[in-house]
């Protein structure tokens, strides 16, 4: 969004009560038991009849939408909500929101930076790991009683002193890069502009960044700009020994040509946190031994969720009482 959301007063200085605040689809348990303990908000039904009729009802009144990164306040439903002053956002990802209807309209958006970064990154070097030694399935081979029987299992790639390539060096992907760096890795990175000061080196395309790497790492945000980011032309230039670890968005990735380029040997293999159509992998990846699957648990612990949904709450209670978000999206 490029309105410059904390300075945003808010429209109706009049007190907002709890049906003008609603949930929209499953958020965190303990987000969602504030909302109705602490507001006695309002539930979006899922769909259909229900989910008319409510709008019908309370679409007018309603001022705060408060959702998460996978189901956020889409086109139709924030053109039901002619009133909508805010919308709070669980994660930090925020793309499943009309964003540029909501830059149009004045809309602040409120994400949860910071406080998931070390996990997400945590992760991604998790899958860094797996992929490259091939310890998932090195496990498989174990529990399978194939090691017993006196096979020995397939040689693997060192993940220490890569050429790693990242894709979107912001918060994330720099904390990603730290990671690495103690693994002996040279770090290259592409964003839509060089980072002044950067210690790495920079590359200005992705095509250029996956050539000169042995592993892409995506941690650009999601949405309609980095759509089909990593296309096939990406994944040639990552070629046969290199490997994509995707932490990002799967829309970051052209998913099809990603599926083809493992079957084909076109990149070595992958790990992915993400998929276009979560909770939905493709099946084809299912059979494959050169790539980790993992169901978007990224910022997946106890500590992580539990920073996140205080941040949310403090979102919401800061515009609540002063018309203004801790942390907007700018």
């Amino acid at each position: 969004m490029s309105t410059d959301t904390s300075a945003i007063t808010r429209r109706d200085p009049s007190p907002i009560s709890g049906n003008a605040i609603v949930r929209v689809g499953p958020v965190n348990p303990t987000v969602a038991q504030a909302l109705v303990d602490d507001y006695d908000s309002l539930v979006l039904p899922d769909a259909g009849d229900a989910r008319d009729q409510f709008l019908n009802e309370h679409g007018e009144a309603i001022r705060v939408a408060v959702c998460s990164g996978k189901i956020g306040v889409d086109t139709e439903l924030m053109k039901r909500l002619p009133n909508l002053e805010a919308i709070v956002n669980f994660g930090v990802g925020y793309d499943a929101s009309d964003v540029a209807q909501a830059a149009e309209r004045n809309i602040p958006i409120s994400n949860t930076p910071d406080v998931l970064t070390d996990c997400v990154a945590d992760t991604a070097l998790g899958l860094y790991l797996n992929t490259l030694r091939s310890l998932g399935a090195a496990e498989r081979f174990v529990r399978a009683g194939t090691w017993a029987t006196g096979a020995n299992f397939p040689l693997a790639t060192r993940a220490s002193s890569k050429r790693v390539g990242i894709l979107g060096l912001g918060r994330i992907g720099a904390a990603i890069a730290k990671r690495l760096e103690a693994f002996g890795c040279e770090i290259h990175y592409h964003n839509r502009s060089e980072i002044s000061g950067s210690p790495y080196t920079y590359h200005p395309s992705a095509a250029a960044l996956a050539e000169a790497t042995d592993v892409l790492v995506v941690a650009a945000a999601g949405g309609p700009a980095s759509a089909g980011l990593v296309d096939a032309t990406v994944l040639e230039a990552i070629g046969p020994k290199g490997f994509l670890i995707n932490i990002a968005r799967g829309s970051v990735v052209d998913e099809q040509a990603l599926v083809a380029a493992l079957q084909n040997g076109t990149i070595a293999g992958a790990g992915l946190d993400v998929f276009v159509n979560e909770p939905h992998a493709p099946e084809e990846l299912f059979a494959l031994e050169n790539v980790v699957l993992l169901p978007h648990l990224g910022s997946g612990t106890h500590e992580t969720r539990a920073d996140m949904a205080a941040l949310v709450l403090d979102n919401l209670r800061s515009y609540v009482d002063s018309g203004e978000l801790i942390t907007p999206v700018s």
